[in-house]
């Protein structure tokens, strides 16, 4: 499950400023639902494992690009939905008479 982390947090662990944060959020570098979320108009959260792997693979986009899409499959909404068994066959049978 991904780790969201405050602005402050970002900064610490990701050693980058809020004025650097904000500007790629502003330019569209970091995506929003993706790189991070905003909870209200004043509450931003950083997806904690997709921006250290965005840091990390900044000149490689394809392998970035792997780590969004593995994100993306891992959350819940987007997992398939159990198959429902079919009641078909499960009705009782009807005695019929002579």
């Amino acid at each position: 499950m991904a780790q969201f982390i405050s602005k402050r947090e970002a900064t610490q662990y990701l050693k980058l400023s809020d004025t650097t944060l904000k500007r790629y959020r502003l330019q569209g570098v970091l995506i929003e639902g993706i790189h991070w979320v905003r909870i209200n108009s004043r509450c931003i959260r950083y997806n904690l494992e997709l921006m250290q792997d965005w840091l990390h693979n900044r000149h490689d986009p394809v392998a970035h690009q792997r780590a969004i899409r593995i994100y993306q499959a891992s959350l819940l909404s987007n997992r398939k939905k159990p198959s429902q068994p079919s009641t078909r066959n499960k009705l009782p049978k009807r005695k019929t008479s002579k």
